[in-house]
C-alpha cells in the first residue's frame, strides 16, 4: 500500500471517526467511477455526516495528507496509479431529500436523476433539466452542471459545506461565484455536503411530461448503455463539441479500450478494458485534429484525478 509512515496512526485516528464498513483501504477506483477506470486510493471514506467529514479535514491536516472528493464517481477520471491520501465518496449516506415548501434540501450524495423526480412527486418545477445527468447534486453544484438551457445556478440558493480547516460554513448564492461549469467550490477548497434549491409550484403533468420527453431525448442520442463520464468536452463558444469531433472523422476513432462513441461523438466511452491513459491519449489526438480541421481548441470537461 502506497501510504505514508503514519499509516497505522492515520488509520487509527479514522477508525475514531469512521465505521470499519466504510473506510475501504487500497480501493480500486474503477470500482467506484462511472468510467469503470481508476488504480487504487489509499484510504476510501464514505462519510454521513458533516461533523465526520470535519473531522477527517482534521485528521488530514494533522498528518498533512491531501483529500479528494469524489462525489458518485462521474465527470472524471481516475488515472492508472490511483489516487494519494483521502478520498471521500459520498453514498446512501449522504442522500437525503426533503423540502420546506418550494424548497427542496437534499444531500451532496443524492443523484440528480432522484432529486428531479422527488421535486416532480411535491408538484415543484424547476430541476426537470438534471433528470438524466449522470451525477451526484454535489457534483452538479461543483461543475454548475446543465442540459436543455437549465444550469444549477438557476435554482441553488445556498450550500452547507465542510472547508479545509474543519469549519462547517453555509453559503448564500451570492457568495457562489457561478459560471459556465464553475463554481466557487473548484477554488476555495470546502467540501459541498447540503444543497438548497428554491423551486416553484407547477402542475405535476407538465412536470413529468419535460422530464420523459428529456429522458426519451437522452436515451435515443447519448450512448448511456457504456461506460463514460459523461459529456467529454466543454462546449466551445458557437460551437458543439459533438459536431466538432463528427465533422473531423473521429467517430468511433480508438486508442487501446477507449473509443469515440459512434451514438455521439461527444462522449469518449470504455469500449473495454480502456485505462486512463488510453483515454488521455484519445482525448490529445482528438483535440489536435479538430483544431486542424476547424481551428477550434477542445477543452476537456472531464476532471482529471489522481496519478499518471
Amino acid at each position: 500500500m502506497r501510504r505514508n509512515d503514519h499509516s497505522e496512526e492515520i488509520l487509527l485516528e479514522l477508525n475514531k471517526v469512521i465505521p470499519p464498513a466504510r473506510l475501504l483501504l487500497n480501493e480500486p477506483l474503477s470500482k467506484h467511477t462511472t468510467f469503470k477506470i481508476g488504480g487504487p486510493a489509499d484510504y476510501l471514506v464514505f462519510p454521513a455526516t458533516m461533523d465526520e467529514i470535519s473531522a477527517i479535514m482534521l485528521i488530514s491536516k494533522q498528518f498533512e495528507i491531501p483529500v479528494t472528493i469524489l462525489g458518485n464517481g462521474s465527470n472524471i477520471l481516475v488515472l492508472d496509479k490511483g489516487i494519494k491520501g483521502l478520498v471521500l465518496k459520498f453514498g446512501s449516506e449522504m442522500s437525503n431529500i426533503r423540502n420546506e415548501g418550494s424548497t427542496v434540501i437534499a444531500g451532496a450524495g443524492a443523484m440528480l436523476a432522484d432529486v428531479s423526480s422527488y421535486a416532480a412527486s411535491c408538484g415543484l418545477g424547476g430541476m426537470e433539466f438534471a433528470i438524466g445527468i449522470p451525477g451526484s447534486i454535489g457534483g452538479a453544484v461543483f461543475m454548475n452542471a446543465g442540459a436543455y438551457s437549465g444550469e444549477m445556478c438557476q435554482v441553488v440558493t445556498g450550500v452547507s459545506g465542510v472547508c479545509a480547516d474543519g469549519t462547517i460554513r453555509h453559503y448564500t448564492s451570492s457568495e457562489l461565484a457561478f459560471g459556465y461549469r464553475h463554481s466557487i467550490f473548484q477554488d476555495n477548497g470546502c467540501i459541498i455536503c447540503e444543497v438548497e434549491l428554491k423551486l416553484h409550484v407547477q402542475e405535476k403533468p407538465m412536470i413529468v411530461q419535460k422530464m420523459d420527453d428529456y429522458t426519451v431525448k437522452r436515451e435515443t442520442k447519448q450512448p448511456l448503455e457504456m461506460p463514460s463520464a459523461g459529456s467529454t468536452f466543454k462546449r466551445p463558444t458557437g460551437y458543439f463539441a459533438g459536431t466538432l469531433i463528427e465533422q473531423a472523422g473521429l467517430k468511433g476513432f480508438q486508442v487501446g479500450g477507449a473509443q469515440v462513441s459512434m451514438k455521439h461523438a461527444g462522449f469518449v466511452i470504455n469500449a473495454g478494458g480502456a485505462t486512463a491513459e488510453d483515454v488521455l491519449l484519445l482525448i490529445e489526438e482528438v483535440q489536435r485534429r479538430v483544431y486542424e480541421h476547424s481551428g477550434v481548441m477542445l477543452h476537456p470537461e472531464v476532471r482529471i484525478l489522481g496519478e499518471e
